[in-house]
């Protein structure tokens, strides 16, 4: 496991565009969410242990915030040569085991984690109503052995903000996880 910590990417940045397959074969594309109040997309797997660690308290997050508009999704883009744990069948299973109840979509070829600059499971991109980056980071500052309750409080305040029209406060702290499992020689170099 390589501890590491997310891009943070420029707020303000546009979303971009993305076409996928959820773990059961159902495409889905980043031009179904152009009317939500906001989009969370979140780079996740099944293996990883800071995965792990948050995701009843994430999945609970997902059902809170998608009752209130949010819509939200979830990718994978590990590669599986790699990470075999990280194959479809064992994303369907962790969605059933974790109580996902938002698409979890398989980026085979990586392409859609580089357009985000994601580099590591977990990490969040929230955008608002326009489809501008209004926060990427951590989902809370509890990590696998830290002693720290699982809250969500970092992207609960910022989803709150954006699904109420407001900005999201720019003072935030990046995601901590393991690396995404690039294919071999296509590190990408951000």
């Amino acid at each position: 496991m390589a501890l590491t910590p997310s891009t943070m990417l420029d707020l303000g940045t546009p979303m971009p565009s993305f076409r996928l397959h959820n773990f059961d074969g159902v495409t889905v594309s980043s031009g179904e969410f152009r009317n939500a109040p906001g989009l969370l997309v979140a780079f996740i797997c099944a293996h990883c242990p800071f995965v792990k660690h948050i995701r009843q308290g994430f999945a609970a997050f997902a059902r809170d915030c998608q009752s209130k508009g949010l819509a939200i999704i979830a990718i994978n883009s590990n590669d599986i040569s790699i990470s075999p744990a990280d194959g479809p069948a064992e994303m369907k299973k962790e969605a059933a085991e974790a109580g996902y109840v938002f698409p979890y979509l398989f980026d085979e070829d990586q392409s859609v984690a580089r357009a985000f600059r994601a580099a590591c499971t977990p990490d969040f991109f929230l955008f608002d109503r326009s489809g501008k980056l209004a926060y990427r980071g951590q989902f809370d500052a509890s990590r696998p052995g830290n002693e720290v309750p699982v809250t969500g409080l970092d992207l609960r305040n910022a989803a709150d903000a954006v699904l109420s029209g407001r900005a999201a406060a720019t003072d935030q702290l990046p995601s901590i996880g393991c690396n995404i499992k690039w294919k071999p020689g296509s590190e990408p170099n951000y």
